[in-house]
């Protein structure tokens, strides 16, 4: 091992290469080993592999989770409390591009079904629940294990500001490489997680702190989804450069461009009278409160 440390650093001395190591949660050194300043809260990070991308039609084929403790003062991880990685038989065969995606086959699924006890209990003590996509997970957990909708959750994907940190991309693979020089074997659900897990040990390089922080923070405020409902069509441009994106009210919720924004919404509001309603009547614009619990739901 002294050997192949050395060949490592000769290598890395020169300029000319860069090395990735494969990511070990359980040994990372950011775990902090101090004595918390308050008491420990428990995370989960999780990540499912599914036939598709329609919560209501497709289905969840493996699900990977790994529990951990974190002090919500210093906002750094402590300990690996458990992990559960599990198959599910969606009934149907797998089509080739799951197959390729992922490597699982139907196979491997054939009689196989997650154990819901186990599932429901790492759920059930989870403080908060960190996906990197929680947008596409949340749906499908809360569709399959009906306590999700009663918990936390946080996303890494959209509630950090990555472009204010001069990453280009948001994938896990191209975040774990930017932030820490770790790879990991992609597109199998723990394998995942615990890439989730290692980004969430990783400090962001301009922002002056860890990636954990900004996120719970971000997860925990309480912020309102505006629906621009009957805004007018030659004003799209206008909002798109906003920030606001096409919903086509597949989901259940309204048909119309939206956004959300922190607080209560006066301000765009305001803006959205002022710059896109005629004679600034916004009656058609729908505002919903929402917060960790409501956030990313289908419900």
């Amino acid at each position: 091992m002294e050997m192949l440390e050395g060949a490592i650093q000769t290598i890395i001395s020169s300029g000319n290469y860069k090395l990735l190591r494969r990511l070990d949660v359980d040994n990372h050194p950011a775990l902090c080993t101090a004595a918390p300043t308050q008491p420990l809260k428990t995370g989960l990070s999780l990540d499912t592999e599914t036939t598709g991308f329609s919560h209501g039609h497709d289905k969840i084929i493996e699900l990977g989770m790994i529990s951990f403790s974190f002090d919500p003062g210093t906002m750094r991880i402590h300990n690996i409390l458990d992990r559960f990685n599990g198959f599910e038989d969606p009934g149907v065969p797998l089509s080739q591009d799951v197959i390729n995606v992922t490597g699982i086959n139907d196979a491997m699924l054939a009689g196989q079904r997650l154990d819901d006890d186990r599932v429901n209990s790492m759920l059930t003590t989870a403080d908060i629940i960190f996906c990197h996509n929680a947008k596409f997970d949340r749906p499908f957990m809360e569709d399959r294990f009906p306590v999700c909708v009663q918990k936390q959750w946080a996303c890494t994907l959209s509630q950090i500001d990555w472009s204010g940190e001069y990453i280009t991309s948001r994938t896990l693979e191209y975040l774990l490489f930017k932030l820490g020089g770790w790879f990991i074997d992609a597109h199998r659900a723990l394998n995942d997680a615990e890439g989730l897990l290692g980004l969430l040990l990783e400090d962001l390089p301009h922002a002056g702190t860890n990636v954990l922080r900004p996120l719970v923070e971000k997860a925990l405020s309480n912020d309102t989804l505006i629906h621009a409902v009957g805004s007018p069509f030659d004003k799209k441009d206008i909002l798109k450069e906003r920030g606001y994106r096409w919903n086509d009210g597949s989901n259940g919720k309204p048909k119309s461009w939206w956004t959300e924004v922190e607080g209560d919404g006066t301000a765009e509001l305001e803006w959205l009278a002022a710059n896109i309603y005629p004679n600034g009547n916004i009656s058609s614009v729908r505002t919903t409160p929402v917060d960790a619990y409501s956030r990313f739901s289908i419900r």
